[in-house]
């Protein structure tokens, strides 16, 4: 079993207000009013309503303008986690753990790894050598999970660095991770991003692979539950 852990020991429940700007929300907590971290540039906009139950993260230091991170919110009765880092983590782990058997030929993970004008999130060294680019998903409508929900120059960026590496004989992948449990399949986004979405096509095209997988999410961590269809 793939899972990552939340730090429960400083996890409270809130009420969200409202979203101020991309990266910060007003919360209550206890009655009182806080102000909270959001670790996700996507507009969430089924999820983050006022009077929405969510699990904030305790993250009061020093110089800190928030005194809390927003880690999940309460959808419909599930558990859906916002932050986007917690995509990669669990990739990560997935790798390390060779879960993903399509990559299991492969050893050693460089995080991080630019390659051309971006920087993708994993490189594995090999033949071929592999680039991972991975994008979080929080957006699920009738069992399809969507991506993105907001427009995304950077991602329609990274697929066309990753038809460009397949012309330079590198493996190219994009995992999408849904972080809640309800999706049944995923496709792309079109009516919020068609330009993602005709170079997700291109890339598939061009020999990219593309593969989802779905998540539950507990107030205790994310488990990776298995892979989904990518239908284009």
């Amino acid at each position: 079993m793939i899972r990552i852990s939340f730090p429960v020991e400083k996890m409270v429940k809130g009420v969200f207000l409202v979203r101020l700007n991309r990266f910060l929300a007003k919360v209550s907590v206890g009655f009182k009013e806080a102000l909270a971290h959001v670790p996700n540039s996507g507009r969430m906009l089924e999820l983050l309503v006022p009077g929405a139950k969510v699990w904030l993260i305790e993250k009061k230091a020093a110089g800190r303008k928030t005194s809390y991170e927003l880690a999940m919110v309460n959808y419909e009765n599930s558990l859906v986690a916002i932050d986007s880092r917690l995509s990669n983590a669990i990739v990560r782990r997935a790798l390390e753990m060779k879960y993903l058997h399509r990559l299991s030929g492969y050893g050693e993970i460089k995080p991080e790894y630019t390659y051309g004008a971006s920087r993708f999130d994993f490189f594995l060294p090999g033949k071929p050598p592999c680039l991972i680019e991975v994008k979080s998903v929080t957006l699920v409508e009738r069992g399809r999970a969507r991506f993105p929900d907001a427009p995304t120059e950077r991602g329609r960026k990274h697929l066309l660095e990753l038809i460009a590496a397949r012309e330079n004989e590198f493996r190219c992948i994009i995992i999408f991770v849904v972080q809640r449990r309800d999706a049944q399949h995923f496709s792309p986004n079109d009516a919020t991003d068609p330009e993602f979405g005709r170079a997700l096509r291109l890339a598939l095209k061009s020999g990219v692979e593309a593969y989802a997988y779905k998540c539950a999410v507990d107030p205790k961590g994310m488990t990776l539950l298995g892979e989904i269809p990518v239908v284009v």
